[in-house]
Formats: C-alpha cells, sequence, structure tokens
C-alpha cells in the first residue's frame, strides 16, 4: 500500500493568518461565499483589505453574508448569484463579475455539496460531480483572463475524502454504476485536486503567470453534513461532527493560505496535518497517489471541456 504524502515542503507547519500581509487593492472571488469555510475565508481576506466578490445560490443567504463581511470595515463584498448546477448560471455569472471588475488576483472554488442522493444538475450530470468539478471548470475557464489580467491564483477546495475517492472515467455520472453517496463524493473531490493539479501543469506549459492551488480544510462543522447526507449518514454525523470537527474558521486557514501567502508553491496543497488530516496545524497536506495520475487528469480534463462545452486552450492560449 502506498502512502499518502505531501508533494514538497513549502510552508512551515503550523499556518496561521498572523502570517498574512495586508491585502488591500486585491479582488478574490470566492464560490459559497455565503456560509462555512468560504465565509469565513471571506471575513478574514476582507478584514486584511481585500475587495471580495462573494458567490452565492441563494439571494438572500448571499446578501446577509456581504453584510455581514461589509460590516467589519475592511474591504468591500459584493454579492454574485451563481448555482454551479446551472450551466446557464455560470454563464450569467462570469459575465456580471466581468462587469464588476477588471481583474481577480485570486479566484477561490470553495462551493461543494457532500453525499446527496442521486440527484442531477440542471444540464444532466450526477449533481456531486456536476456542482463541485464540472461547475467550477467552466466557471474557472470563463473567468481565467481575468486572473491572467492579475498574474492570479487559482485555488481548489478538495477534501480528505480524495484519498477514498475513485475516479470512473467510463461512467462518471454513474448512469451504468450503482449509485452511492459516499463513492460519488470521493469522485467529485478527486476530481478537484487532479484538476488543480492538471491546471498547474497546463499553466507551465503554457508560459503563464497564472498559478494552481489546492486545499482541504480537514473535518470542519460547516453546514456540508446537514444539507447533503440523508438517512442514516445524517444521524451519524450530528455526534461525530460534535466529538471530532473543528470549527469552520480553522478549516478556512489552508484556503486563506494559498490565497495570500508568497511562498505557497504553485501546484502545492495544503491543509490541515495532524488527526489523520482531519485537524491540527496547517500545512504541505498528503496527497494520495491516485490523484498524481497524469493520463487520468488528462482523460478527466478532455472530459470535462466536451461536457460544459468549453475549450481552455482558447484562454491558455491567449494568456501565454
Amino acid at each position: 500500500m502506498i502512502k499518502p504524502k505531501p508533494l514538497f515542503k513549502s510552508i512551515k507547519r503550523g499556518w496561521t493568518p498572523d502570517r498574512m500581509g495586508d491585502q488591500s487593492g486585491k479582488t478574490i472571488l470566492i464560490t459559497g461565499g455565503n456560509s462555512g469555510i468560504g465565509l469565513d475565508a471571506a471575513k478574514i481576506l476582507a478584514a486584511r483589505g481585500a475587495d471580495i466578490l462573494l458567490c452565492s445560490r441563494t439571494l438572500a443567504k448571499g446578501e446577509a453574508a456581504v453584510a455581514e463581511v461589509n460590516a467589519l470595515g475592511g474591504g468591500t463584498a459584493t454579492l454574485v448569484q451563481l448555482d454551479l448546477a446551472d450551466l446557464a448560471s455560470i454563464q450569467a455569472a462570469a459575465k456580471q463579475v466581468k462587469t464588476l471588475s477588471p481583474k481577480l488576483d485570486v479566484l477561490i472554488n470553495n462551493a461543494g455539496i457532500m453525499q446527496t442522493p442521486k440527484l442531477k444538475t440542471k444540464d444532466g450530470f450526477e449533481l456531486q460531480l456536476g456542482t463541485n468539478h464540472l461547475g467550477h471548470f467552466l466557471l474557472d475557464g470563463l473567468l481565467f483572463p481575468l486572473v491572467a489580467a492579475a498574474s492570479g491564483r487559482i485555488v481548489t477546495v478538495a477534501s480528505i475524502a480524495h484519498k477514498f475517492g475513485r475516479l470512473n472515467l467510463k461512467d462518471l455520472m454513474y448512469e451504468r454504476t450503482v449509485y452511492n453517496p459516499s463513492v460519488a463524493y470521493g469522485q467529485s473531490k478527486l476530481a478537484n485536486l487532479m484538476f488543480a493539479l492538471e491546471l498547474q501543469r497546463k499553466l507551465d506549459a503554457a508560459g503563464s503567470d497564472v498559478t494552481s492551488y489546492a486545499v482541504h480544510p480537514g473535518y470542519s462543522s460547516t453546514e456540508l453534513t446537514s444539507t447533503g447526507p440523508t438517512g442514516l449518514l445524517r444521524l451519524i454525523y450530528k455526534p461525530v461532527t460534535a466529538i471530532l470537527a473543528q470549527p469552520s474558521k480553522y478549516g478556512s486557514y489552508p484556503t486563506v493560505l494559498a490565497a495570500s501567502d508568497p511562498n505557497a508553491r504553485p501546484g502545492g496543497y495544503y491543509g490541515p496535518t495532524g488527526v489523520q488530516d482531519m485537524r491540527g496545524p496547517v500545512g504541505d497536506a498528503a496527497v494520495h497517489p491516485k490523484a498524481l495520475r497524469q493520463d487520468k487528469a488528462a482523460k478527466l480534463w478532455e472530459q470535462s471541456e466536451v461536457l460544459v462545452g468549453f475549450d481552455w486552450d482558447s484562454v491558455l492560449g491567449a494568456a501565454s
């Protein structure tokens, strides 16, 4: 059995936002910024001066989150309505973002769902892969020119669940395979990590100044465990979360690290490093070897382009 291990050593273990410098002048987009680690990251970054484009599927929740961030008196938060389970909504959100800012210093792929029943997105994709991976895949492509304008960063929130994920390239949507909510979730988070690493390889090949990073929040107390799982899974999560989970604020630290720290290495993966990576000091996190399969990452990329109807070469070539 090959043991997961960090890709390299780039960050002194035990990172906290105390190490973060001034973020004034930066514009940072966060998907799923209305709650959990997305909202916590928005607060931390805004408190240091960053302007936040806070994406939320639900307007009411998004407006409440924007008000909460703006009350801090730092950078300004602006709401962008975005449903990652709807390609039309992603297209509309990208158009709105382009009217709000000429650049994005950081684009954070944070929004996600977990262990849902077998459901489909508006465009017919398996809900977890469609939301967690495909939605961000399209959004990042559409907004890439804005990130390139700032020589910025793309940060993708993966999960320790990637270690248990299996990329089913012959049946990504579970149309012919028996559906298991946990297995489908693992696939979506493995896809997140593989996307982030493959993106950095493509950026390097294109000679782009944009950089890609992946992070995981460990086991953090967020709405994921109560809004996605159903039945027995939901019942199990309640006591387990109370015992093992860390506050969502701590789960946001890896995201903030990747968004801001000059020592974060392109193609890196950051997160809690203690107690099976569920919590503890933040630093270079362990990656399962399956996430490093470049052949599978390339195939996932190709399939993703076809599914969402977006050619990344069109933006990568223009940025080189």
